[in-house]
Formats: structure tokens, sequence, C-alpha cells
């Protein structure tokens, strides 16, 4: 490849090597900057509005911690190996099965990307128009977000975690100053009596908007943790992420909606004098989110199309998410989306399963070995995905029975479970890798 893309060297078809690892605290950072955005302080207002405060501090210290589970046992895969979602995923699938793994992933997020740029070009034209008085079209303004965040998805890890060590402590600041605001005029006993302003909801349904809002973020966590110096740094910054920061950011959310009486978080931040200024804040971090999404579809998309370089794949993406957001993906594609999330968590349950039953297989000088399918694998998968769907209500599933409550969850025990068993059946009897003369060991092919 040469010296033209060292800027943007990512590591994407290979382990990250040591010396480029992270301790916990950056990886943190990371974390914190692609989990915390404009939606999640969307989410927490609609907790408050929908549930007595108690309850919606319960939901969100139980829906974090699940997250944080599932972040934590995908990314000790991916601090073990050094490899990418779409990489680790072809060891326990089998090289097309990682294919079809790197294309439902890439298509999910460049898909939410879209949806995500949506709602930064319609936040920052309020952001301008109420706070500076200056009407630029949201259209052009999605156009301009779209190469910004390209742009850092581009660079890669890097640059992602650059903009988060900016956005996170921000937003931290705002959120905080916001709470010491609110908390100013009214008691705690006033908050907490605040009646509930919006749809009512119950406990088991918030936690399950709250893992399904972050499961596909949780299961391709391999695509940072790869950068963890150790599976401690890993685990650590999973529960910082997810548990620690998503369910904060979630309660003081809920806080504000029940103060203010208002579920909408731009309205909030205009209610308390803030202005311009702190809605940008927020804007920064819808940023910090969406190059994720742009990141780890060109990741998957690398083992596909290995001859083209990571920094065109992510450029490609990011035209086709921009293009996608452009279109009005927000009203048009937001049932495919959710049928394909159905897809995703299984993916998980799977390699860490067979990473636990079958570690050695997991090498990256066994990379080349592996099999062209792995058949038991798939079937899981299959098997998995229409539980998801069985358990997610209509009209995106068929609303057959319960599990969890949160349909993605349950196809990630799913899986976890099957897998495991039949990892544990069948590993003793069957050649861990293929020997078919594609094999080049050490290299993926």
């Amino acid at each position: 490849m040469g010296n033209r893309f060292d800027l943007v060297k990512d590591y994407a078809l290979e382990p990250v090597p040591q010396h480029e690892r992270k301790g916990w605290i950056k990886l943190t950072f990371v974390w914190m900057g692609g989990i915390v955005a404009l939606s999640a302080i969307v989410l927490g207002g609609t907790l408050g509005a929908g549930l007595p405060l108690s309850q919606a501090v319960i939901a969100s210290f139980i829906g974090s911690f699940i997250l944080a589970v599932l972040s934590a046992l995908c990314s000790i895969v991916g601090a073990k190996t050094g490899l990418s979602t779409a990489l680790v995923s072809r060891f326990a699938l089998g090289k097309y099965g990682s294919y079809a793994v790197s294309v439902i992933i890439a298509l999910a997020l460049f898909g939410w990307f879209g949806v995500q740029l949506d709602l930064f070009g319609a936040s920052l034209h309020n952001v301008l128009i109420n706070g500076l008085n200056i009407n630029i079209p949201p259209l052009i303004l999605v156009l301009i977000g779209g190469v910004l965040m390209t742009t850092t998805a581009l660079v890669g890890y890097k640059a992602i975690e650059k903009l988060s060590l900016l956005a996170v402590p921000l937003l931290a600041i705002l959120l905080v100053s916001s709470l010491i605001k609110v908390m100013s005029d009214k008691s705690m006993g006033e908050i907490t009596k605040a009646p509930i302003t919006g749809d009512a909801m119950t406990m088991g349904s918030a936690i399950s908007l709250i893992i399904g809002s972050l499961a596909i973020g949780a299961i391709i966590g391999p695509d940072i943790s790869r950068y963890a110096r150790s599976t401690k740094d890993a685990v650590i910054s999973s529960f910082m992420g997810y548990f620690a920061g998503f369910s904060i950011v979630l309660i003081i959310a809920a806080i504000l909606a029940k103060a203010t009486t208002q579920s909408d978080i731009v309205e909030i931040m205009l209610s308390l004098g803030w202005g311009t200024a702190a809605l940008l804040v927020l804007i920064l971090a819808q940023w910090t989110t969406n190059d994720n999404n742009l990141y780890s579809s060109a990741l998957g998309f690398s083992v596909i199309f290995q001859r083209i370089p990571k920094p065109v794949l992510s450029v490609m993406a990011g035209a086709i998410g921009t293009g996608m957001a452009v279109a009005g993906i927000y009203d048009n594609f937001i049932p495919f989306l959710n049928f394909l999330s159905a897809f995703i968590p299984p993916i998980g349950g799977i390699y860490v399963a067979e990473f636990i039953v079958n570690r050695e297989k997991f090498k990256y000088e066994n990379i080349g070995k592996t099999k062209n399918v792995e058949a038991i694998a798939i079937g899981v998968w299959a098997i998995a995905t229409l539980i998801a769907f069985m358990t997610m209500a209509a009209p995106n599933g068929f609303g057959l029975f319960k599990l969890t409550g949160a349909s993605g969850f349950d196809a990630f025990l799913i899986a976890f479970g099957l897998q495991l068993v039949m990892g544990k059946l069948f590993s003793s009897k069957n050649k861990a890798f293929d020997t078919t003369p594609y094999a080049k060991g050490g290299k993926v092919s």
C-alpha cells in the first residue's frame, strides 16, 4: 500500500500492534463519544416523561448494566485478538459467513448514519435559526455534516479518539450545569413527584428501549476494543462507557424532563437559557456518535473489498449514508433498519461462545485457514434471528411471545447458549480449520 495512507492506517485486515494499544481511560472517552449523543439525551427525556422518576432511574441502571455486560463480553474477544468484528466473525462463521456479517452490519450502520445525519441537519438548522437568525437549508447542513463525519471516519480510530476527547467533557459540563440549574429552583421532592407528561410506559418496555437503542454498538465492540492494551482495559472501558456514562446521561435527561415538564432536549436547553453554545455541544456529540457508524461499516467492507484501501471505503460509505439522509431515510427506512437489527445481536452471541469453547482457533495466523462456511454457526444464527423476529413486536416482528422483553437481547442469549452447546459437542469431532487451497496462513484471503 506504500506510504500514501500512513496517516489513516487503521489495521483493518490485521491485528492492532501492541504499541498502538490504549488504556481504559482513552477507550472510555471513545465509547462515551460513540454512545452519548443527542439521541441518547432524547431517550432519557422520553423515560422521564413516561415513567415516575424512581422507575426511570432503575430502568436506566438495569438497561445500561445489561449493555455493559454485552459490550464487555464482545470487547474481550476484540482485545484478545486485536481484530475487528468482521474478522472475528470469520473464525466463528467462516469466510463467506463473515462476508454476510460485514454486509448486514455495514448496511445497518450507514443506514443509521443517514438517520442520525438527518437529525444533525435538522438540529443545526434550528440552532442557527433560533440562536443566530441564520437560515441555511437543512439539506445543505446534512451535506456539510456528512463531509465532516466522513473525514473523521476516514482517518479512523485516531481521529475518533481526538474528537471524543473534546466532545465528551463539553457534554458532561453542559449536562451537569443543566442539572445544577434546575435543582436550584426545585427540590428533589418536587421533581420526584412530578407527573407523567408523555406517553406512559412500563419498566419492562423502558429497559427494552434502552437495550435496543445500543445493542448493535455493543455487538460490534471489537471494532473499538481491538485497540485495548489488555482485556482489563476493554472490560473497564465498556462498563465506564455503557454503565456509568450512558446511565448517568439517561438519568440527568430524565430529571431535566421532570423538572421542566419538557421531553424535547432542544426546548429544555432553550428554556434553561443556555442558548446556541449549548445546542452546538449537543450537535458535536451527535458527530462523535455518527462517525463511529461509518467507521465500523468501512471496517466490515474492507474484509470483502480487500484491494480497496479502507479510507476509500470510508468515503464511499459516507457518500451512501449521506445520500440516504438526503433521500429522507428517516421517514422511509426505519422498518427496514429494524429488520436488519434482528440479524446483528446473534453474531455477538456466536463469536463470544465460540471464543470461549475454541480460543486457539481465533489466532491471527489461522485467519487464512478458516472454513468457507461454518454450517453449525450459520444454523445457530438463523435460529436466533428467527426467535428475535418472534419476540419482536409487530409490525416489524411477529410478536408471538416474550422472553426478556428486548428482542435483540433474546437473540444474543439464544445464539450464545446454542453455540456454546454445539461448539462443545462438535469442536472435538471436527477439524477446526479447512485445508482448501485458498488458505494462506497468516493473511486474510
